[in-house]
């Protein structure tokens, strides 16, 4: 059982690293763009000021009010732990990154944040510890809709990126790949680290 949870905590923080240093590469790799929810989290800074990882916390701060509203259920402690985390860890790695130039670099950073991104959302989610704010929308999605993960991320991120781009958040061919392309990695993310979760603990997580 000790085990068990150890590992549990192991994939959680591990992936709320993963994704959150993924995010901030995709940042530095700007000349493409960045992903959706980041177009809105800028989006809002250059409208009402903060950093990105202050709007990532308040944007999910008030996605996990419509969930609670939705389903009549409070979120699990691992859901304001991964929200303030990710929050703070995008600003932290923001600061301490240089700022990249040169067309192939930006491009390399913004390839790796998409893996690290996809990666990490679907490793923390299989420690079934409570979920972001956005990956516990995406997955209402999937269960009050009957949708796969894939068409529910890419909706979400779509929609958020239109939104983000009305309040002046940069849109570029790479928010467009991490819209379509992001469900894809955190589906093949899930499967695969359900698998080594379970091989590790001999316990099925079941996130979906």
């Amino acid at each position: 059982m000790k085990q068990a949870f150890f590992t549990r905590c192991l994939f959680f923080l591990t992936g709320i690293l993963l994704l959150s240093l993924g995010i901030t590469l995709t940042i530095k790799g700007q000349i493409f763009g960045v992903g959706s929810w980041d177009v809105l989290h800028i989006g809002l800074v250059k409208t009402l000021g903060l950093t990105i990882g202050t709007w990532s916390i308040l944007i999910g701060l008030a996605i996990i009010a419509f969930d609670i509203v939705v389903t009549k259920k409070f979120p699990l402690p691992g859901t304001f732990i991964d929200m303030f985390l990710a929050g703070i860890f995008i600003d932290i790695f923001n600061y301490l990154l240089p700022d990249i130039d040169g067309f192939w670099m930006q491009l390399l950073s913004y390839v790796c944040g998409l893996l690290l991104l996809g990666w990490g959302c679907g490793m923390y989610m299989v420690a079934n510890l409570g979920i972001g704010p956005r990956d516990s929308l995406m997955l209402l999605m999937v269960h009050k809709l009957g949708w796969s993960v894939t068409r529910s991320r890419t909706t979400m991120e779509v929609t958020v990126a239109l939104i983000g781009f009305l309040l002046g958040g940069p849109i570029g061919v790479g928010t467009v790949l991490m819209a379509f392309g992001l469900g894809p990695i955190v589906q093949f993310a899930l499967t695969f680290n359900e698998k080594l979760f379970l091989r590790w603990t001999g316990v099925k997580s079941a996130v979906v």
